[in-house]
């Protein structure tokens, strides 16, 4: 049985164990234990997070375990609790791989650990990061980041998809689809996919334009012209118009491109399609235009993001 260990401190963000149920659906995927999950702090207290939640903890001690996750929180960026620190050097080469959620990756940076290596971490903290620990290569826009033993994820939800990346690890791609479909999650994402969300950039504040939106996300590889959408908002086309922009911020076909852009970018991330299959399946219709939008919203064409993204596992 793999035993996982979460590493918590006063004032973690209890989002942060929104991973552990990962580990539990795996044995209950799979009809057998796989995983024994334990919590742990510096002494073994009932610890309190950010948010108010508690939780009882072991304390550390001579155990060895398979992944050892540290959580993230506030309270640890600036500095994490020595003993915190000892733990993980301590166990660094006896651990077959240690990993962090969010703003755990600065209890990482302060061990020593992420030296040399590649990183990610929260979008917000990202170049405070990079700029408090500058042998650290930041990727400030990735979803979870693989370096040898050392495992780190984004933002507190990117905790469920390296815990998912490391139950298809050990057991596999069709039990961590299992894990996920279970866990309700509309989409597994790859640690090389975007921190960043084209519709909750948009943030439309009616149901009419977020319904329009739900439908053209649904039906990218079709034309979506404004006269075709604003059918589908029940508006004149010049009505919709106005309205989107007014919500929006952006012009229709804008928020349309930003939209084919992520999907085409999670497409090219997953490794399964040809940029021909790509193009048709996020609308962009042929290879040379989704080649010019990738160009003028990335700075790099496809194949780049396609190859950057198979580096990171």
């Amino acid at each position: 049985m793999t035993s996982v260990a979460f590493v918590v401190f006063e004032g973690f963000q209890s989002m942060a164990l929104a991973a552990m149920p990962v580990f539990e659906y795996a044995n209950f995927s799979a009809g057998e234990p796989l995983y024994e999950v334990s919590v742990l702090s510096e002494d073994g207290r009932t610890l309190r997070a950010s948010g108010g939640l508690s939780i009882g903890t072991e304390a550390f001690d001579d155990r060895v375990f398979d992944t050892l996750i540290v959580v993230g929180g506030d309270s640890i960026i600036e500095q994490a609790p020595e003993a915190v620190l000892t733990y993980l050097r301590d166990n660094l080469k006896i651990t077959r791989r240690t990993a962090s959620i969010c703003s755990g990756a600065f209890v990482l940076a302060q061990a020593g650990l992420l030296d040399g290596r590649r990183a990610t971490t929260h979008w917000a903290y990202a170049r405070e990061l990079q700029a408090r620990f500058p042998s650290i290569k930041v990727e400030e826009d990735r979803i979870y980041v693989v370096d040898g033993s050392i495992w780190t994820s984004a933002g507190m939800t990117a905790g469920i998809d390296l815990a998912l990346a490391m139950v298809e690890k050990d057991h596999g791609v069709e039990l961590a689809r299992a894990v996920a479909q279970k866990l309700v999650m509309y989409q597994r994402r790859a640690g090389g996919q975007s921190q960043h969300s084209a519709l909750l950039e948009l943030e439309p504040k009616s149901d009419r334009i977020q319904t329009v939106l739900g439908y053209a996300r649904e039906h990218l590889a079709q034309a979506l012209s404004v006269e075709h959408l604003a059918d589908v908002a029940r508006l004149s086309p010049r009505q919709f118009s106005r309205a989107f922009r007014a919500e929006t911020g952006q012009s229709p076909a804008k928020a349309i491109e930003n939209l084919r852009l992520e999907a085409a970018r999670q497409m090219l991330e997953s490794g399964r399609l040809t940029l021909d299959q790509i193009a048709t399946e996020s609308g962009f219709s042929d290879p040379r235009r989704m080649r010019e939008a990738f160009l003028r919203a990335f700075g790099q064409p496809p194949q780049v993001i396609r190859r950057n993204a198979r580096q990171l596992h």
